[in-house]
């Protein structure tokens, strides 16, 4: 039964909460049948629109995802009929679809959006096109939000999601997962872009309709499922479990973060640090060693009782390293070493990677906190400051401002 006829404002509320939830979704189903981008997108705009008219007039639908999903089939199917292209394609959409959409859908939309992940994650593209594009269209992340992570201007953003969409239309590459035989060179990508889409909901802290880190869990285990057995996909997996379960604990009551080290254990979710421990010895039982699986066994190794095992991190960053020799990596292990009791060689080493890092807000508040192992407090203090003014969310910026106020007393 459908709600009661709302007025056009509540229901512009209810359009932009489902667009919120779903938009990767119904953009990905889109996508998959009309074969472009943008024709999709165009499309489910096409279809809101038409919701808060309808929506207005006879209530919400059952089912408002489905009711967008198929309103903008027939949106797109219009448009290809209306530029007189692509009949062969417009006759086979037809015989799936009514002339006219019905109030009453209450079907299951097939979730595309792992196939249209490998479409973003073609190598036709580059890496950063690749990931700005699924973050994009999978996780309705703006153009702005896109930019911002990126340390882009929206304008340059904005080209280059344009020239990515472009180039997949031009080069004909299809919405569909690639042939076995090429699985391993697009699996890589395609792993690092589901943790990407976790770790955005991590640092942005959004637990709303929009739950990045409860979207990249979901697909990774969509992917599992589709590749089962495969170590790095359980690695991948495993560390987003291992980090999502000390959420409930990384804030405090005065909305500051906390260090894993510093976290009430007791907030952490063990069931699902269980799973991830099974799946990770699974994963290493297959003796596949890569970056995945050792990025979790180091999470793994931060959260043991009754503290870290830095001397195990650090020997885990070293085979890292071995197959991941990034300057981001050189800083997570710098890091364990100055926990370790070696401030001052990571001291050195943090500014060994400024030509590359100066920039990266964690350089700069790994460099404040070692600065003050080392005794530089001044320097330390200066470094607080700038890693404060770059701090990416508020929980970052208060823990911050607490650690530069214990130094100033």
């Amino acid at each position: 039964m459908k709600n009661a006829a709302p007025k056009a404002f509540a229901v512009g509320h209810v359009i932009d909460d489902v667009l919120r939830r779903d938009r990767g979704l119904l953009l990905a189903g889109l996508i998959n049948r009309l074969g472009d981008f943008q024709l999709a997108e165009d499309a489910l705009q096409e279809a809101a629109i038409s919701a808060v008219k309808h929506w207005s007039r006879n209530g919400v639908p059952d089912n408002p995802t489905a009711w967008l999903m198929r309103v903008g089939l027939n949106k797109g199917i219009d448009r290809i009929r209306a530029q007189h292209r692509e009949g062969r394609k417009t006759a086979a959409l037809a015989i799936t679809l009514p002339d006219s959409v019905t109030d009453d859908m209450s079907e299951q939309i097939p979730d595309d959006r792992l196939r249209l992940i490998f479409t973003c994650c073609h190598p036709a593209l580059d890496q950063k096109s690749r990931t700005a594009l699924t973050l994009r269209t999978v996780c309705n992340l703006t153009t702005r939000e896109i930019a911002a992570a990126f340390l882009d201007n929206d304008q340059t953003m904005g080209q280059r999601l344009s020239r990515a969409k472009a180039k997949i239309r031009a080069k004909g590459i299809g919405y569909s997962f690639p042939d076995p035989k090429i699985w391993p060179e697009r699996l890589e990508t395609v792993l690092t872009t589901l943790y990407l889409i976790f770790t955005t909901g991590y640092v942005t802290e959004d637990t709303g309709p929009r739950d990045l880190c409860h979207e990249g869990i979901y697909l990774a285990r969509v992917l599992r499922d589709l590749r089962p057995g495969e170590p790095e996909i359980e690695g991948a997996l495993a560390l987003m479990l291992l980090t999502d379960a000390r959420r409930p604990a990384r804030i405090d009551a005065d909305g500051a973060m906390v260090p894993v080290e510093d976290h009430d254990r007791t907030l952490w979710q063990q069931d699902q640090i269980r799973e991830a421990q099974g799946i990770l010895e699974t994963a290493v039982d297959q003796r596949k060693p890569g970056p995945f699986q050792l990025k979790a066994a180091i999470a793994d190794c931060h959260m043991m009782a009754p503290a870290p095992d830095r001397r195990q991190m650090s020997l885990l960053y070293q085979s890292l390293w071995a197959c991941e020799p990034t300057p981001v990596v050189a800083l997570n292990w710098a890091v364990v070493m100055a926990e370790a009791g070696h401030a001052q060689l990571a001291l050195d080493k943090l500014d060994s990677l400024r030509p590359d890092l100066d920039d990266f807000q964690p350089w700069q508040a790994a460099r404040a906190h070692i600065l003050q192992k080392t005794g530089r407090t001044a320097a330390a203090a200066a470094a607080y400051r700038q890693a404060i003014e770059a701090a990416p969310n508020l929980a970052s910026r208060k823990f911050l401002q607490q650690r530069l106020q214990r130094l100033a007393h």
